[in-house]
């Protein structure tokens, strides 16, 4: 049995949760509401006000989807609920952020400013000029977009100038030797 999936998901007061035809599962709360169309194969069920997860055997595939499918339905739950925060940190000379409305401006070495459009359900905010927190109720879409914030100019190893995660350990490469 799976140690993830076998677990219950409890539905906290003030959200409700529907299961329809086809494990199309909607969850709505005090933050916003989230829906996503699940696998068939699972068997999906609100039990005494807790959410429970079934495979219908032992296959290697039902394996795998079981605790997915348990960890999918537990963000949704977390999300209107909690929400999901994702902290970027700035390093380099001359490097920042700047937020004007809904438009993330990055000075990171270019001849030009990137500059990036918010999507309607994430947001971000800039504190100082080093630091941006990408906060939303879908976990995979603050995720997606904090990955594409740090595409623009990831850290590289020898000084640590770029975008990073924040907590995340840049490996430290050593720079040339000189002559020997």
């Amino acid at each position: 049995m799976s140690r993830i999936g076998k677990l219950p998901i409890g539905i906290p007061a003030g959200v409700s949760v529907t299961i329809e035809e086809g494990n199309a599962v909607t969850v709505k709360g005090p933050k916003g509401t989230l829906s996503r169309k699940l696998s068939n194969d699972m068997n999906i069920a609100e039990k005494d006000g807790q959410i429970v997860v079934e495979r219908p055997n032992d296959l290697k595939h039902f394996k795998a989807m079981h605790g997915l499918t348990r960890t999918l339905i537990n963000n949704m739950v977390v999300g209107v609920t909690a929400g999901f925060t994702k902290t970027l940190e700035i390093n380099g000379v001359g490097y920042r952020a700047a937020k004007a409305g809904n438009k993330l401006t990055l000075s990171l070495g270019y001849s030009h400013p990137v500059v990036m459009i918010d999507p309607d359900d994430v947001s971000t905010v800039v504190e100082g000029n080093n630091r941006i927190t990408v906060t939303g109720i879908d976990k995979e879409r603050v995720g997606q977009y904090a990955a594409n914030i740090r595409e623009k100019r990831s850290p590289e190893p020898y000084k640590g100038k770029g975008v990073k995660y924040g907590g995340e350990r840049i490996r430290r490469k050593e720079g040339k030797s000189g002559k020997k």
